[in-house]
């Protein structure tokens, strides 16, 4: 492999629920993503990659320490009950990269702590940051973060003001080894886009507006990402960085009619927001032409968003380094030999869990282990929040929570009902999972649900222990 004699840049895109389906190399060109599916091209593609959860924060938490996101403390995306909040204790791939003497910045979502100083990416490991510190945010009525200086929105689409400050950072940062965490928000909701990139869609007549939509803020972020990887290129910077893209967890489905955001995701089952494979296998591209990645190659092993902290720090060739060790143990494993076509280390044996207020092991969790995969389907009512009027409040008006702090258990109460039978599949021949296989394979699901149990008690250990 080539030594590069300069330490590596590295820019991590991360966009917001956007599924394999969304590329249009992947939908029939229905999307428009020629700087994505150009990138593909470029790049390594990892066919089997997981995030670190089926919603939004813990899977950002599973990236930027390395653990799952039950022992970080970011659970669910109520920000106005601190549920997202990364605990205090954790390090970040920017703290890392910070100790170890890169320029560090964020642009985007943050939703790892919105109201709480202590919680600010300029405390986590971030020297700059441009951000909205909440779950979603409108794409004209913005109110952001420039550091500590609070801006409201200027006429500007918000997918471009990300643009914007990402190559300002990259213009300023150009001879120094850098380390810049890009978070759009697209396509997360609220659907909002300019005119002019919605009328094509729905022009063709294939979609509801709703769809119309969603690929409209696709194609804005697509020229968003064209505008970053170019300034790279401008600054003679292309060949020395390492560019990861991925998403934080599947496609949002649902709404009816011409809102309704359902569409094509490689006929993956399920979506945003479940532990089945449409809502946690997500593309993710990695190019680094100095460091031996590019070309379009596919790597076909299990890797996990935790993997990402050790991966990019031993690229980097930072691994080894007491000084930037996280004081807590990974979770994630170094497969940068792996993505290098090499043999190396590959954590075969996953596990996800996610529903609303607080953990439950007996709903929306799931397993890989191998080839098979047991998942404990969704429980309707452990999905509710009842107390969903806030979001508005934490979106629009986050003074409120600034001045009078969050809420405090106990939650509102909700009557859950008993689990549905957990099911079975074994991806390597069911990789839509459409075969249940539970009823065959008895011993098999007593084994994999005593494990996914061991598993939660471990993690919810961990995560008593948290002060902060």
């Amino acid at each position: 492999m080539p030594v590069p004699e300069k330490r590596p840049n590295v820019l991590f895109i991360l966009v917001d629920d956007m599924g394999y389906g969304d590329f249009s190399a992947f939908n029939g060109g229905l999307s428009n993503t020629p700087t994505l599916d150009g990138l593909m091209t470029e790049s390594v593609c990892l066919t089997q990659h997981y995030a670190g959860s089926p919603v939004c924060n813990p899977s950002r938490a599973a990236l930027l320490t390395g653990r799952y996101s039950h022992r970080t403390g970011s659970l669910d995306t109520l920000e106005w009950w601190g549920l997202e909040r990364l605990a205090l204790r954790e390090t970040t791939l920017a703290d890392a990269f910070k100790s170890a003497g890169y320029a560090t910045g964020l642009v985007g979502k943050w939703h790892l702590g919105a109201f709480d100083p202590r919680y600010h990416p300029n405390r986590r490991g971030f020297d700059e940051a441009v951000c909205f510190r909440g779950g979603m945010h409108d794409y004209y009525n913005w109110r952001l973060e420039f550091n500590e200086t609070v801006r409201r929105g200027d006429g500007r689409y918000l997918t471009d003001v990300w643009a914007a400050e990402a190559v300002s950072f990259i213009e300023r940062r150009r001879a120094e080894p850098f380390f810049l965490h890009v978070t759009f928000n697209a396509p997360h909701t609220p659907l909002e886009a300019p005119l002019d990139e919605i009328k094509p869609f729905t022009d063709t007549g294939k979609f509801n507006l709703g769809v119309s939509m969603i690929y409209a803020m696709i194609h804005r972020m697509d020229t968003a990402v064209a505008a970053i990887l170019d300034a790279l290129d401008r600054n003679g910077l292309a060949e020395n960085t390492i560019v990861v893209f991925c998403s934080d967890n599947g496609p949002q489905f649902g709404g009816t009619g011409e809102h309704a955001t359902t569409r094509f995701n490689c006929h993956f089952n399920g979506a945003k927001g479940t532990t089945y494979e449409g809502g946690i296998r997500v593309p993710a591209l990695i190019r680094w032409p100095a460091g031996g990645l590019s070309g379009g190659r596919q790597v076909t092993e299990m890797v996990h968003m935790t993997d990402w902290f050790p991966t990019l720090l031993a690229a980097a060739g930072l691994e080894g380094r007491g000084d930037l060790a996280p004081t807590l143990p990974l979770d994630g494993v170094n497969v940068f030999p792996v993505l290098l076509g090499e043999k190396g280390e590959v954590q075969t044996r996953r596990f996800w869990q996610w529903n609303r207020y607080a953990p439950d092991i007996t709903g929306n969790a799931a397993m890989r282990d191998g080839d098979w995969k047991l998942v404990r389907p969704a429980i309707r009512e452990a999905m509710a929040v009842p107390d969903i009027e806030w979001l508005p409040v934490s979106m629009y008006a986050p003074e409120y929570f600034i001045r009078n702090g969050i809420f405090r258990p106990p939650y509102p109460p909700r009557d859950v009902p008993p689990p549905p039978p957990p099911e079975l599949y074994n991806l390597a021949e069911d990789p839509l999972e459409q075969k249940n296989l539970a009823a065959a394979h008895p011993e098999r699901i007593r084994a994999m649900l005593a494990a996914l149990e061991t598993w939660f008690e471990d993690v919810e250990a961990e995560r008593a222990t948290i002060a902060d």
